[in-house]
């Protein structure tokens, strides 16, 4: 049998302080944010947190994410805060930071609220007015409910986000010019819902309640940022706001909250291209 002679190492003459042990389970304070085991490694979990703001482009996906990233509770208090006359300065208070999926789930929650509202309460009109008919819903109604509410509740403040800009106004951003605009516009989702009652004045007096409420409301939160600007003339934009505002409630109550039986519930006040009363056609009568 053959031997063959091994050198001894030298770390084992220095005795068991010279032993030193490696752990491969890693390091304790390595990052421990990359991927997960199981279905995190097949790319089914995200395991990062979102970005941080500004570190992609505009026109990517993961530029918006931050702002989508809310719970449903803050939504609701934000949504309830608008609703406060005593609610001072909202854009501080609660929108910090601003969000984008409040206002764009305002703006959508009150475009279905103004077509199932006023479907529901044109076909108890209708009802009212002939027993027994049956009533064709106008699905042309939600196209223009969207058309009117995205374009007032995102393009407008888009556009005096630009305007403002243009002028050398800067104090503050796109998306809480998009944020307030949302927000004001929750108070007509129940108004939408409460008129369904077949009572002229009534809805009269909810449409006057909702304009003023979010009227006052954009006045509020808009007109500091007008008269930051150094051009004095820049807080006459208010007076345009205001206009548009009215301009649109009156076409909420013509549009959509102007059915009424054939006998009327109380007073009204007429408006042209409105408050048909809601008759059968004679093709839609039951025979």
């Amino acid at each position: 049998m053959a031997y063959v002679a091994v050198d001894a190492d030298d770390r084992l003459e220095e005795g068991p302080e010279g032993l030193q042990f490696k752990s491969f389970l890693g390091d304790a304070n390595a990052d421990t944010t990359g991927r997960g085991v199981g279905h995190a490694d097949r790319g089914y979990l995200a395991d990062r947190p979102y970005p941080a703001k500004g570190t992609s482009g505009f026109w990517t996906v993961e530029y918006y994410q931050p702002y989508f990233d809310i719970d449903t509770k803050a939504v609701l208090t934000r949504c309830y805060a608008t609703l406060l006359p005593t609610s001072t300065d909202y854009l501080s208070t609660h929108l910090n930071p601003a969000d984008l999926y409040g206002p764009f789930w305002t703006l959508t929650t009150l475009i279905f609220a103004l077509f199932l509202s006023s479907s529901l309460g044109a076909s108890i009109a209708a009802y009212l007015s002939a027993p027994g008919s049956e009533y064709d819903y106008d699905f042309q109604l939600l196209s223009i409910a969207a058309s009117l509410v995205y374009a007032y509740g995102l393009g407008l403040p888009v556009l005096l986000w630009v305007a403002l800009r243009y002028l050398g106004v800067g104090e503050w951003s796109v998306v809480e010019a998009v944020a307030v605009w949302g927000y004001a516009m929750f108070v007509w989702i129940p108004v939408a819902v409460l008129c369904v009652i077949p009572v002229p004045l009534v809805r009269w007096a909810l449409v006057a309640v909702a304009f003023l409420q979010s009227g006052y409301f954009l006045v509020r939160n808009v007109y500091p940022i007008l008269a930051s600007a150094e051009a004095k003339a820049t807080r006459l934009i208010i007076i345009a706001i205001a206009v548009l505002h009215a301009g649109l409630a009156l076409t909420f109550k013509v549009l959509f909250f102007s059915y009424y039986v054939v006998d009327k519930i109380g007073i009204d006040f007429p408006l042209p291209g409105g408050d048909a009363p809601t008759t059968p056609t004679p093709s839609s009568t039951a025979t």
